[in-house]
């Protein structure tokens, strides 16, 4: 046997393949879109990896942790629609669709946990950005918010430890003053400064509460105001009582103690939360929760119950894997923003990395999905291998017009190359240019079970068998992809061309 005429049919059975592959491409894909596979996968990943398993993420928290993130301004911004009633009609028939399948779906399996939905909305994006995720995620455990309330709760602290402290000074001054004979108006001066001092400092917390000014900014604030107490003191006294000096003394190594440097009087007083202390503080048994109740003794402060509200909210196996990838990030911040910069690139990583898996899940169902197609075409459209091998190896002129066509499609698309991965090829054309052979005629299945000897009682149990086979073959083939038989007409049509391209066929023009 000639080695082109085993190519010729070689590349007849390939661009058959080619054209069916092109067609089973397209019902995936109208399929995919209707059923919103993508958007349903995308978000049952996520919720695998908020939960860390498969099992978890049918929990209800990690539902309405996720319900939040797609419900988030950043997230929900990245599914652009169209507008106007023609441009959102496909749209809206397409979700509805979508929405029945997902019904369809709950009813089977008796669990509305177990169903994908988008919460209260129709559609969800088919691709979220690892940053836009990382970014809403912090966003949505309301850490920024956990910050900014603990850092309150330890101001306040700081706030009533340093006038406590100038407080003692008094009180040891106040015993003095009682057996020693004192100006009452330097006895009220000392008294009203005090007053003064208290009000700044609770001015100062409540500036910070209200988003007025930065942590430093406040302690540095807290340090001038002291200095400006010491001052004043030191203004009212007099040099005939040596207590009121030894005060005065104690007031300013109490000054330079606290505010020697305004950033190692923020570092002492824990008021740049570090992010692992943050994460900490979501876990109700951690040390730092129980210094926020320590602390705060009435139940019913503003704080306190925004902290237990925020903490509260928070589901346990979310609390345990952040806190993993935050102790990661605290290693190597120095700093409240640096940590959550690095805490958000642990969790862009970490999302980077379970999307690539789940990208591998998809294709893996999507291969099975298109190995279903591809059969189905197959039993469909009669695409039975052994018969068009068989065609093809007989009839001359249909395998040369075959091969011309696939020369030229090839040519074609090479002229017009685009760096598209699948390739630009107008199936119906070819189907009405060509006949192909496969399809439901006399003709065909005269060849492929001999309808004559049918007639006459018998039945062509092997022939039977040999036409199912054939349809797994091609279905099998039909699920390899188009991109997959177009780069094998390529390098089969590179080896075949060591001759000249055959000529149409005579009744090519009458097909």
């Amino acid at each position: 046997m000639r080695l082109p005429f085993i190519l010729d049919v070689a590349l007849g059975l390939i661009f058959i393949y080619l054209i069916l592959s092109l067609l089973a491409s397209e019902i995936q894909e109208l399929i995919a879109t209707v059923l919103q596979w993508r958007a349903v996968h995308l978000r049952k990943s996520i919720e695998i990896l908020l939960a860390g398993d498969l099992e978890n993420s049918k929990a209800k928290e990690i539902i309405e942790l996720t319900n939040k993130i797609y419900t988030n301004p950043l997230i929900k911004s990245t599914n652009q629609e169209a507008k106007g009633f023609l441009s959102t009609f496909p749209r809206k028939l397409t979700w509805f669709i979508a929405a029945k399948t997902r019904y369809m779906e709950k009813l089977v399996s008796k669990s509305l946990l177990g169903t994908t939905t988008f919460g209260d909305q129709s559609s969800a994006p088919s691709y979220i950005s690892g940053d836009n995720f990382a970014t809403t995620l912090i966003e949505e455990l309301k850490i920024p918010k956990l910050i900014y309330n603990l850092t309150v709760l330890r101001l306040e602290k700081f706030k009533e430890q340093r006038l406590q402290e100038v407080r003692d000074v008094l009180i040891r001054l106040q015993k003095k003053i009682e057996n020693n004979q004192l100006s009452s108006q330097i006895t009220k001066d000392i008294g009203n400064d005090f007053k003064n001092l208290t009000k700044e400092y609770t001015d100062l917390v409540n500036d910070f509460k209200n988003n007025k000014y930065d942590i430093d900014t406040i302690v540095e604030r807290m340090k001038d105001s002291l200095y400006k107490y010491v001052d004043n003191f030191e203004a009212n006294i007099d040099d005939e009582h040596e207590f009121l000096k030894e005060t005065l003394k104690r007031l300013q190594a109490l000054r330079d103690h606290i505010f020697q440097n305004v950033d190692e009087a923020i570092i002492l007083g824990g008021l740049k939360p570090n992010i692992n202390e943050i994460v900490q503080l979501m876990n109700k048994s951690s040390a730092i929760c129980t210094e926020m109740e320590t602390t705060i003794h009435d139940e019913n402060s503003a704080t306190y119950q925004t902290i237990r509200e925020l903490i509260d909210s928070l589901p346990p196996v979310i609390v345990e894997n952040i806190s993993t990838l935050a102790k990661r990030a605290q290693y190597r911040a120095k700093s409240t923003e640096e940590g959550i910069k690095i805490l958000r690139g642990e969790l862009e990583s970490c999302f980077d990395n379970s999307m690539e898996r789940a990208g591998g899940v998809y294709k893996r169902n999507a291969k099975g999905v298109a190995i279903l197609i591809g059969i189905t075409l197959a039993v469909g459209a009669n695409a039975d291998t052994f018969h068009i091998i068989d065609r093809l190896s007989k009839d001359t002129v249909l395998r040369d017009t075959i091969v011309y066509k696939a020369v030229q499609t090839i040519e074609k698309s090479n002229s017009t190359n685009s760096n598209s991965a699948k390739p630009d090829i107008n199936t119906q054309e070819i189907l009405n240019e060509i006949s192909l052979p496969i399809g439901w005629t006399n003709e065909n299945l005269q060849t492929q079970l001999n309808l004559q000897a049918i007639k006459n009682g018998g039945w062509p149990i092997f022939d039977i068998l040999s036409m199912i086979i054939g349809w797994l073959i091609s279905g099998i083939a039909i699920a390899m992809g188009a991109p997959f038989w177009f780069d094998l007409l390529s390098k089969v049509m590179n080896v075949r061309n060591a001759g000249k391209s055959p000529k149409p066929a005579k009744n090519q023009d009458d097909n």
